[in-house]
């Protein structure tokens, strides 16, 4: 068959012959989504399946390419399956905590600070005579006012509350059960008195006591949100950052230099390529027989090797490195360097590693921005090598300008869907905060914190860490003036999951192809955002435990709070509504043009047409430190038929016929639920999530003994 006769698809294939294997990546993700799509946890032989397409693009890889090249995707997908269902089934089962306080005794692993205190991780815990250690990690935040200074290595012992992982605060909302399944956390808790250290100097992963000296030091010389920051730009932890610098940080779109990732490795590698090449340079025997070029890359990558365990190895920084290792072999053989090739390379790494990492924003973003910047670079390399004058330096100065802006723009295009789909926000004013931030991140804050690292073990850090603090709150003023501005973040509701996946195979078609064809990943880019405009939010939300209710009308949010409900709950409720604030839900009188109706004893929303839809029920709260009194009542409850969804606090005992009734015995048992109107339907978490290694059984009622109330999907 000649060229003219084949497909067209064929022909644009072969004319993109060289970009082909950067699909593999795509198709190992793609894998990996699979498995974490289904209800129940699949066996791991579906996988291994794909080991037939794998024999088979071998068999035919001589004479026909192109079909090896989909049955390699194929074997891919499957790799991508078979490789998240390996972790999952070799990390440690879920752990079983006990409810009330306990003495609670472990090894720590990690010491994190804290706006209030600090947070001890954990390691080989026990809170019961003679039990094992636990095989999963336990996270403590100890008071405010203890004295206690524990390092990683110590033996401590303290009375503390535990609790498991949070659920997910509404169905399809992120799940930190899972997350947690795959980091190896089990728990955590707060101190309950002080902290006992009984043994020092014990094991400890690598570098986690310097990276606590590091914190410590940093801290201590620069106190406030500026030495937070600082310590996490060095180390990676971010959790002495006090709220309100890191809400303007992401209010202002400048949160990601927070995050230890591929701007702060490449500034250390950078740095220390120019020092060492520089000073090789003033050896000109050395630099005149083996050159500076291959020993300062080597010295560039040690370094940023090192940077990244000492910030903890987060998904950012892997990408980075392993992008970074490649450059540095490309540099040393003479290639090209900043190709998708060395992406797609730190993709397969990372999803090696870590394949859970997908889900995760970090993952997704950080890739999104690389995989467009490298697509922008590619497409603009013609005009900017267009002739072989140099340019003038006016010319040189704006290009540099425009380059940066150039830089945000892309990096925030890119990653934009993806923030909008884990936080449900928009950074309207980010190009011009990173514009005056970026460069004092690399110019001044990076360089003076690189010094103070290398000065600290002579105790003369003082100085560059007090420059490294006058950057520091440089860039906290652009974010505070930044998010001041009318409108700079808005709230709106998150993109859907499967809306998200078809724009990122349409990013990836943009990106990853290099001739004008490319240009069809336009179409389900269009589409993915199509999809967000017709996402129907749920009408009413119940927490899963009971204390927190909503009701949401024409993009509206009114929340029912009980006491002790979670704050936390309630933020992320607004997230994934889309929107700024809540209302609170009266004690009597109307709302939303009288679609609710409430008294002392009930609030009923009605739906479009006016007919009864949700009711939630407000028993009054029992004294504080009591149980509610038991319910009596014989035969259903009164509200029972007054409205298709009823909504309750309390148990609603018996039968109740004409109603779904989610009540405390239901999220209790299934999690958080809830409820769309058209069409009518009710799904608690536990449908949603299915049965996985990461959720936990449903609970065993303690001398109850009673089935499901009501019957959810």
């Amino acid at each position: 068959m000649d060229a003219a006769t084949q497909p067209w698809v064929i022909r644009r294939l072969e004319g993109e012959v060289g970009r082909l294997a950067l699909w593999l990546p795509v198709a190992l993700g793609a894998g990996v989504l699979l498995y974490f799509a289904w209800r129940f946890e699949p066996p791991l032989w579906w996988g291994l399946a794909g080991l037939v397409p794998g024999a088979l693009a071998l068999w035919v890889r001589a004479a026909r390419p192109l079909l090896a090249w989909g049955f390699a995707l194929l074997t891919a997908v499957a790799a991508g399956f078979a490789l998240t269902a390996w972790h999952a089934g070799r990390a440690a089962p879920v752990l079983e905590l006990p409810r009330g306080a306990v003495q609670l005794t472990g090894t720590v692993v990690e010491v994190d600070p804290l706006p209030g205190g600090l947070r001890l991780t954990l390691a080989g815990a026990r809170w019961a005579e003679g039990m094992p250690p636990a095989a999963r990690l336990i996270r403590v935040r100890l008071r405010g006012n203890d004295p206690a200074r524990p390092e990683p290595g110590d033996a401590v012992s303290l009375r503390a509350l535990l609790r498991p992982p949070a659920p997910p605060a509404y169905p399809g909302a992120w799940d930190f059960q899972r997350a947690a399944f795959f980091e190896g956390l089990g728990g955590s808790g707060f101190a309950l008195g002080p902290l006992e250290i009984t043994a020092q100097g014990g094991a400890a992963p690598p570098l986690s006591g310097l990276r606590a000296r590091i914190e410590a030091r940093v801290m201590a010389a620069l106190p406030g949100p500026d030495g937070a920051i600082a310590a996490a730009l060095l180390t990676g932890g971010q959790s002495g950052i006090p709220p309100e610098a890191m809400q303007a940080m992401r209010d202002s779109g400048l949160a990601h230099l927070l995050s230890v990732s591929g701007l702060h490795i490449a500034i250390v590698m950078g740095l220390v390529f120019a020092v060492v090449r520089g000073g090789l340079a003033l050896w000109p025997g050395f630099a005149l027989r083996f050159g500076t070029k291959p020993w300062a890359a080597v010295a560039a990558l040690v370094a940023g090797g090192f940077y990244m365990v000492l910030t903890g190895s987060q998904v950012p920084m892997q990408r980075s490195f392993a992008m970074a290792a490649l450059v540095t072999l490309a540099l040393l053989a003479g290639r090209r360097a900043l190709s998708p090739r060395v992406l797609a390379f730190a993709a397969l790494v990372v999803l090696l590693v870590q394949p859970a990492a997908l889900l995760g924003p970090s993952f997704q973003m950080s890739f999104a921005a690389v995989l467009a910047l490298i697509a922008g670079f590619e497409a603009a390399r013609p005009w900017l090598m267009r002739g072989g004058a140099p340019r003038p330096l006016w010319q040189r100065g704006l290009l540099l300008l425009a380059g940066t802006v150039l830089t945000s723009v892309i990096a925030g295009l890119a990653t934009t869907p993806f923030g909008l789909h884990h936080f449900g926000r928009v950074q309207v004013y980010g190009v011009a905060a990173n514009a005056l931030a970026v460069p004092l991140t690399s110019f001044l804050v990076m360089p003076a914190g690189m010094a103070a690292l290398l000065l600290m073990p002579f105790g003369a850090e003082g100085a560059a860490l007090a420059v490294m603090g006058w950057g520091i709150a440089g860039i906290l003023a652009v974010a505070r003036w930044v998010a001041a501005w009318p409108g700079a973040a808005l709230a709106v509701a998150p993109l859907p999951g499967a809306a998200l996946a078809v724009l990122a195979f349409g990013i990836c078609w943009l990106c990853l192809w290099r001739r004008r064809w490319r240009l069809l990943g336009l179409v389900p880019m269009a589409l993915g955002l199509a999809a967000w405009g017709f996402v129907q939010l749920p009408a009413a939300l119940a927490a899963s435990d009971g204390r927190l209710f909503a009701f949401q009308v024409a993009g509206e949010v009114f929340l029912e709070r009980r006491p002790g409900a979670a704050r936390f709950t309630g933020e992320a409720w607004l997230r994934g509504l889309g929107d700024e604030a809540a209302t609170p839900l009266p004690g009597e009188g109307e709302l939303a043009a009288g679609r609710i109706a409430c008294t002392p004893a009930s609030c009923l929303l009605r739906d479009d047409a006016g007919a009864p839809a949700i009711l939630l029920l407000r028993p009054p709260p029992p004294p504080r430190g009591q149980r509610p009194a038991p319910d009596f009542r014989r035969g259903p409850h009164p509200a029972c038929g007054t409205a298709p969804v009823i909504l309750s606090p309390e148990p609603v005992r018996g039968d109740c016929p004409g109603s779904v009734v989610v009540d405390r015995f239901a999220v209790w048992r299934d999690g958080a639920h809830a409820v769309w109107l058209d069409p009518p339907r009710v799904v608690s978490d536990r449908a949603w999530r299915g049965d996985r290694p990461w959720v936990p059984p449903r609970p065993t009622p303690r001398g109850v003994g009673q089935e499901p109330l009501a019957e959810t999907e």
